[in-house]
């Protein structure tokens, strides 16, 4: 899991707990200049094939960075409903699949400062 923090106009993600060590990363920080949209996080969404690094058990956890065709995608899940999904352009990191206590709170707090 992992709590969303905004400061001006800077998002840092914060890996909490154990997930630190199966995700490999304490944070991650983006412009939200850089947000495409935000979403609802679909259950059934995998992650691209290759982690590099991380951890993944399918349909129990994904954690850390996973590349693909033309993506860097960083994920901190386990595909229980409450992960929230970041599209960003001109970031090194291209989606952000991430579990938060409460989806529906994050997505109006990035709605909002997106908005701003």
């Amino acid at each position: 899991m992992v709590e969303l923090d905004v400061t001006g106009t800077t998002v840092t993600v914060h890996v909490t707990g154990a997930h630190r060590i199966l995700a490999l990363r304490e944070h991650v920080s983006f412009d939200l200049s850089q947000v495409k949209r935000i979403a609802p996080a679909p259950v059934d969404l995998r992650p691209p094939w290759v982690r590099a690094p991380g951890t993944f058990f399918p349909g129990v956890i994904a954690a850390g960075i996973f590349r693909g065709k033309g993506r860097k995608e960083f994920w901190d899940t386990r595909f229980d409903g409450h992960g929230v999904l970041i599209d960003l352009a001109g970031s090194d990191i291209t989606r952000l699949v991430v579990d938060v206590s409460d989806p529906q709170a994050a997505l109006r707090e990035l709605s909002s400062a997106l908005a701003a």
